[in-house]
């Protein structure tokens, strides 16, 4: 594909999923506004926080997956906006374990305001988000509310441990990558349970939620290796990473290669500047490792796109379509 083809199409469907969030967003500020909170810098830190949203993956498509099965939009705000919380309470937790200080050139919660005080208002966000969603579920899908809460458990508790294997990867050269892709594909969870969520609230049947479920899995993994992607060419990200985090999955795959010696030159450095990572970036794309694990990325987007024949929404499958086949492009 054309890549500025490919860059007009990922602009349409970002543009299309700030539109899905927008209303899930403001409900989820609203709400948290209006909570009585003591504590001057943690309500600054949360003034902070939510002026600078930029949560799309999860109630984007949480409500996309929501009108595919049916579900009356105007019906989903206090469901979206708990999607948003518990999104926001992983995004802030990861920025703390990750010693995340900025984030696309903008400093975290972490990063401005202090890891204790990133910690009390991701739990803020853990605890309103779970007490939202059981309201939301007692009016949308009475009788199941218990069932919707393990599945936002199951998918929080997954997320964690990811977090709490990946340690073990941190500053590894011979990182196995093949474990390390287990570890992104558990990140996937938060991703799962907002487009398994959405199906189950929206009133989908069984066919629709277990292929909603599996879409999920493959979509969150694909954005998180995307991610992966992303890293290596921000350099204050990719130092982020050699530093204090695993190495991008693709430097792992490139530095299986039988040729990687340039590869661990430049990684031995304490800092790279961006010759180094020109340089890195031209041996990593071009690592037969990485070759491959873009094909898989390649199938598991096909697999995605035939799991929604199980959607009977034209309109939907489309949007649903052109979210998964958007992050293999480009790369």
């Amino acid at each position: 594909m054309n890549p500025s083809t490919g860059q007009r199409k990922s602009r349409m469907v970002l543009k299309m999923l700030r539109r899905k969030s927008q209303r899930g967003l403001d409900f989820a500020r609203r709400t948290m506004l209006e909570e009585r909170i003591e504590s001057e810098i943690i309500q600054k830190a949360l003034e902070y926080y939510v002026t600078h949203w930029q949560i799309l993956t999860h109630p984007g498509p949480f409500l996309i997956a929501y009108e595919a099965v049916g579900g009356n939009p105007d019906k989903a705000d206090e469901a979206q906006g708990a999607i948003v919380m518990l999104a926001a309470a992983v995004d802030i937790h990861d920025d703390i374990i990750d010693r995340s200080k900025t984030k696309h050139g903008t400093l975290t919660v972490a990063g401005k305001f202090g890891n204790d005080v990133a910690l009390l208002l991701g739990d803020a966000f853990f605890v309103e988000g779970l007490a939202l969603l059981g309201r939301a579920t007692s009016k949308l899908l009475p009788n199941r509310t218990e069932e919707v809460l393990q599945v936002a458990k199951e998918a929080m508790f997954e997320t964690g441990d990811a977090h709490a294997v990946e340690f073990a990867f941190r500053g590894k050269l011979d990182a196995d990558p093949k474990e390390y892709m287990k570890i992104l594909e558990m990140k996937g969870a938060a991703t799962i349970m907002s487009i398994k969520l959405g199906a189950m609230l929206g009133g989908g049947s069984e066919k629709e939620i277990q292929a909603m479920a599996r879409y999920g899995r493959i979509f969150g993994t694909l954005a998180a290796l995307r991610e992966e992607f992303i890293d290596i060419f921000e350099s204050e990200e990719l130092n982020n990473r050699i530093q204090n985090e695993c190495l991008p999955l693709p430097v792992l795959y490139a530095l299986q290669d039988k040729n990687s010696t340039e590869i661990r030159r430049i990684l031995s450095k304490r800092e790279l500047g961006d010759a180094d990572i020109t340089k890195l970036l031209d041996l990593v794309l071009e690592s037969k490792q990485v070759r491959k694990l873009k094909n898989k990325m390649e199938t598991l987007a096909k697999e995605a796109c035939t799991l929604l024949l199980a959607i009977e929404n034209r309109g939907s499958l489309n949007i649903l379509t052109q979210m998964v086949q958007t992050l293999t492009e480009d790369l």
